[in-house]
């Protein structure tokens, strides 16, 4: 069995015990208890314990969000509510909300809020390359900026969300990403304003420098080329 399919292993062995004991090291050693994989080579694997775990486990939803998008025909929709739409498959990937619970509780914590921020990150990026983002200059960074926003803002809403099928957190994220479409056509005005224009050239030239990160849209698990 491959390290990548024994840390699946652990994963499923550690969401039993995740709702009692978080991801923590008591879930780490029931893991490797209930799996049956040897306690050396699951250090090996996750030497972070159910750090690594509760990572593994944001990483599933993201692979299991691409999944469904590449057999959704999504073609019908305005952009924006493609963006939505690739956000509710992330959100209903992750099927064990105390698991979320418990990780946003972990990656609040300083000690791992890079990692939280950066599975957050690319969970966005993933959408935007998905939906067939070509953007390779600030704007790349401000849509997976604003996007993250929205993101991380509707999990927190689905988490204390109870109506049915989650029915209020979808209306929720609508008016979010209404927002951020707001936004996109703002900007839009202002390149298109001749005065506006000219008022900005020089904070624009600055920016138009900042270039997206080499091979961005290339190097990630779960990447798929050409988007939707």
């Amino acid at each position: 069995m491959t390290a990548p399919d024994l840390k699946e292993t652990l994963l499923d062995a550690a969401l039993i015990h995740v709702a009692f004991d978080g991801w923590t090291e008591d879930t780490f050693r029931a893991a490797v208890e209930d799996s049956g994989v040897n306690m050396a080579v699951a250090r090996a694997i996750c030497p972070r314990g159910a750090v690594d775990l509760a990572v593994a486990y944001h990483q599933r939803g993201d692979r299991l969000m691409i999944e469904r998008a590449s057999v959704t025909d999504l073609s019908a929709l305005r952009y924006s509510e493609k963006v939505a739409a690739l956000i509710r498959f992330r959100i209903e990937a992750a099927d064990d909300k105390e698991a979320v619970r418990r990780g946003s509780t972990l990656f609040a914590l300083p000690k791992y809020a890079a990692d939280g921020a950066r599975l957050i990150w690319n969970t966005c990026d993933l959408i935007w390359t998905t939906l067939g983002d070509t953007s390779d200059d600030v704007n790349w960074y401000t849509k997976r900026a604003t996007l993250s926003g929205v993101y991380g803002a509707t999990v927190l809403y689905w988490l204390g969300d109870d109506s049915p099928d989650h029915q209020a957190t979808w209306d929720f994220l609508s008016r979010r990403i209404d927002d951020v479409m707001r936004f996109e056509k703002f900007k839009a005005g202002v390149r298109n304003n001749k005065a506006l224009s000219a008022l900005l050239a020089g904070p624009t030239a600055i920016l138009n420098q900042i270039k997206a990160p080499s091979g961005a849209r290339n190097d990630r698990p779960g990447h798929t080329h050409g988007g939707q």
